[in-house]
Order: structure tokens, then C-alpha cells, then sequence
């Protein structure tokens, strides 16, 4: 993308498709003058350029002697608008032809079409928001649930954005400091207070290393907390993954070995996304296609953030399982992945009696066990329950700054490791002309967050992933 000058643009801010109403945005300087060369109201002294801002009007849209649509148009004067610029937003009816013929009337006239994120661009470089704003803009139209909702406003509200620009202000005030120091070096003369920097950097490394800490947490919430389902063939896990979705994703067979590929679905429970993976059945087998199944359990169960494991309460009953080596391949799994949440799940509650139930409850005395029934959807409850208990959300509750976005995470990390540098340098009482330029680079590795920092490509890559019309 290249930058956008100050040309007037348009595009449809709503989805398309047809619907009961459509919303077309115009932005630049000249949109209000044009829009009233094509709008016809009841009073025909009103004009949009003698209205005030942020009034919204009742009109026709019309190209000489010929109506296209009748409107609803509101008006916002640069710089109290999204953009700063000039904005003009017009109502009309869902159709898709008509929005196509206001667009066209548009563009014949000396608009042209937006690009993806043209919008929200302008707002940026108009100062209306910082890059991280912009960023949340993007991630708070994909939420899709309640904490990726919360992580992406507060971003955009600049929670986010304002600590890191306080942080970097008082390190450009002490890199000035440094830099005069440079200027007068033949006098060896000192500005910088070396223990106030000392304490500053402190206090920097602390924030950086927390927000880096929350990207782990913020990754999962914003795409969804990816959740293995494994165990052996037969236990249920097909069964389980549809009652959880309330549909026939997977299918369902009593021979074994049936799910030689990773199913994966998204549900939202107590407004965390979880994307549950379907694996195949873990155990010894010949058959060369479903031991690449096996090998693809092995591999999502490294990438889930959480681990069921589901057991087959009416086989242990029936003697067909040995207890004690489901245990060992348990125990396999929890020493392969120390650092994952595992939860136990005793499937087929509904076939056996409290004895079994009570046996396994000893086996695993020290797991999270929960006793469900998948095929007559009992338990379910209990286990969103479980699975809300099993993550994090100190950081979401506390409503502290979660970081989501990886640009930003590697952006903390160069400025983290550059921060290091400094403290480093000062303790060994490095010459001023060596701790100015660590702190240079961790001052511009502050800048790429909120945009004090940037290139046009870069913004270029930002805006791209957006949609049009914002």
C-alpha cells in the first residue's frame, strides 16, 4: 500500500451483500462539497456544508434529474471526525445495486475507492490514534469472544500505547542528558543522574518483561485456547468433540481407529474461544496411514495449550484395559509435556456403576478427573467448568494490559534485551558514547509499538490485513 494522500475516498463500511440497510463512507477534504453536489433535501436552502458537525440528515441521492435512493447522510468536519478529515457517511436501503450506483456516481466524480484499512491509515497519520490504536482497531472487528473483546478495546482505548509512550518520554529525557554529556566530553562533565537511570531502567525491564509474559496469555485468547482431545481408540473422543459442538463434525464408529486426521471446531464458553483438536486414537498399530495419525496426536498435543485425556470407563469395567498400563501411557504424556494443563476425563459414566467409578477415582487421586457420558452429553457442564479453572485469566480479571499482537511481542523483546544492555553498561561503567546507543535502540524499538517509529512498508503490511471500508 502506498501512503494515501489527501485525494477523497470512498467505500462501503457495512458488509456486502444485500440487506435492510448499507453504509457507504466517504473521507478528505473535499467529500462534503461533492456530496452536496449529488443531495437533495426537503429544505432546499440545508446543505451539508452549512450544517453542523455530527448531524445526520434526511435526503435523496440523485445524478441530474434521476433518484437513486432515498438516504440518511451524516456529517463530521475534519478534525472531529474518525479520519480528521472531512467525513460523510450515507444510509441508503441494502440493495446491492444501489450501493453500487451511489459508489460509481462517487467515483465519476473525482472520488476513488479506498484501500483495506485507508480508513483507519488517515486516522494514524492524521494523529488521531497511535499504530497500536490503529492495530486494536483490526482486532476488535475479529473478536470473536468476550476476552479477545476486552484485550482488543483496552488497546484501542490506549492503555496499552500510553504506558509504553510514558516509559519511552522519561528514557529520551535521560538519553538526551546522555547526549549532551557527548557534547561536552573534553570538559568530563556529567548530566545524567547514572542512579536515577539505574532505577528508571529497573522500572522499564519490570513493565517489558510483564507485558512480554502476557503474549502467551494474550495469543490464546485472541485466536482461541487450542485444546487437545487425546487418548486411546474408542474412548469417545469423536463423540465428545460433536456433543461439545452440538453437531456431526467427526465421524463416529465403533471400529477403531476411525479419526486418522486432527478435526479442529472453535466454541465459545464463558466468553473464552476454545479450539478443541480431535487426534487419533494413541496405541501400537501396523497400519502406516494411522500411525501418521498417531504421529499428528503427538504434534498437537505439543501445540495445545491444554490437554484432555479421555478414558473408557465400560472397557476398565469389563477387563478389556489394564488399568495400571493406561496409567504408564498417562504418565508417558505428563512427562513428555511437564508444563501443560492436563484434565482426565472418565468417559461412559452413563455404562458402568459407582465401584468402577471409585476404582478409577483412587488410580488417579491425584489428577483432575471428571466422570462425563459424551454420548448422552452428562458432564458437559462440569467440564466448560473445568476448563475455565484451567487457564489464566488472572491478568484478564485484574483488567492489567495483555499483549496479543506479535509484532508487538517482538518489538517488547528487542527493546527488553536493549534495556538489558544499558543496565549491563552501567554496571560495568561503560563510557557514555556506548550507553547511548543501547538506549537509541531501545528507544526505537519503544517507537515501532505506537508508531513514533515507522516505515512505509511496514504500514503498509498493518493496513493491508484490513478490512475495506475501515
Amino acid at each position: 500500500m502506498n501512503l494515501p494522500k489527501n485525494d477523497p475516498i470512498i467505500a462501503l463500511a457495512s458488509p456486502s451483500g444485500v440487506g435492510a440497510v448499507a453504509v457507504i463512507r466517504l473521507s478528505g477534504p473535499q467529500v462534503i462539497d461533492i456530496a452536496d453536489t449529488f443531495l437533495r433535501f426537503k429544505n432546499p436552502t440545508k446543505s451539508l456544508s452549512t450544517s453542523p458537525s455530527h448531524s445526520i440528515h434526511l435526503g435523496n441521492v440523485i445524478e441530474g434529474e434521476r433518484l437513486i435512493d432515498e438516504v440518511l447522510v451524516s456529517v463530521f468536519k475534519e478534525p472531529h471526525s474518525y479520519t480528521g478529515e472531512n467525513v460523510v457517511e450515507i444510509n441508503c436501503h441494502g440493495s446491492a445495486y444501489i450501493q453500487q450506483e451511489i459508489i460509481q456516481l462517487f467515483i465519476r466524480n473525482g472520488l476513488r475507492h479506498a484501500e483495506p484499512g485507508e480508513f483507519t491509515l488517515r486516522a494514524f497519520l492524521q494523529g488521531k490514534m497511535d499504530l497500536s490504536q490503529a492495530e486494536a482497531v483490526a482486532d476488535l472487528i475479529a473478536s470473536k469472544s468476550a476476552a479477545a473483546h476486552q484485550i482488543a478495546l483496552q488497546q484501542m482505548r490506549g492503555g496499552f500505547s500510553h504506558d509504553i509512550e510514558q516509559l519511552r518520554q522519561q528514557l529520551v529525557d535521560f538519553a538526551s542528558l546522555l547526549e549532551l554529556e557527548l557534547d561536552f566530553s573534553e570538559e568530563d562533565v556529567t548530566f545524567a543522574d547514572r542512579s536515577a537511570l539505574t532505577d528508571l531502567l529497573d522500572k522499564i525491564a519490570e513493565v517489558l518483561k510483564r507485558l512480554i509474559d502476557s503474549f502467551s496469555l494474550g495469543n490464546v485468547l485472541k485466536d482461541g485456547i487450542p485444546i487437545a482431545i487425546a487418548g486411546a481408540p474408542n474412548v469417545g473422543k469423536s463423540t465428545l468433540l460433536n456433543a461439545l459442538l452440538n453437531e456431526e463434525k467427526a465421524i463416529v464408529s465403533d471400529i477403531a481407529g476411525t479419526t486418522r486426521d486432527a478435526i479442529e471446531d472453535e466454541i465459545n464458553v464463558g466468553g473464552i474461544a476454545y479450539r478443541f483438536i480431535d487426534t487419533a486414537g494413541i496405541r501400537h498399530t501396523e497400519d502406516s496411514v494411522e500411525q501418521i495419525g498417531i504421529q499428528k496426536t503427538f504434534e498437537k498435543i505439543a501445540q495445545a495449550q491444554l490437554v484432555i485425556y479421555l478414558i473408557d470407563l465400560a472397557e476398565l469395567h469389563s477387563g478389556a484395559v489394564d488399568l495400571r498400563a493406561m496409567r504408564a501411557e498417562l504418565d508417558k504424556i505428563r512427562a513428555a509435556y511437564p508444563a501443560k494443563a492436563l484434565l482426565l476425563l472418565a468417559n461412559k459414566a452413563d455404562l458402568v456403576g459407582e465401584k468402577s467409578m471409585e476404582n478409577v477415582r483412587l488410580t488417579f487421586s491425584e489428577e483432575s478427573l471428571l466422570f462425563i457420558s459424551a454420548k448422552e452429553r452428562t458432564g458437559l457442564a462440569e467440564l466448560c467448568e473445568a476448563l475455565g479453572a484451567l487457564v489464566d485469566k488472572g491478568a484478564l480479571s485484574n483488567q492489567e494490559t495483555i499483549v496479543s499482537n506479535a509484532r508487538h511481542y517482538e518489538a517488547l523483546t528487542h527493546a527488553y534485551t536493549a534495556v538489558k544492555e544499558v543496565q549491563k553498561g552501567l554496571g560495568k561503567q561503560l563510557s557514555t558514547d556506548l550507553l547511548a546507543i543501547d538506549i537509541r535502540q531501545a528507544l526505537y524499538h519503544l517507537g515501532e509499538i505506537t508508531g513514533k517509529v515507522t516505515a512505509d512498508d511496514l504500514l503498509g503490511n498493518i493496513f493491508a490485513n484490513f478490512c475495506i471500508g475501515k
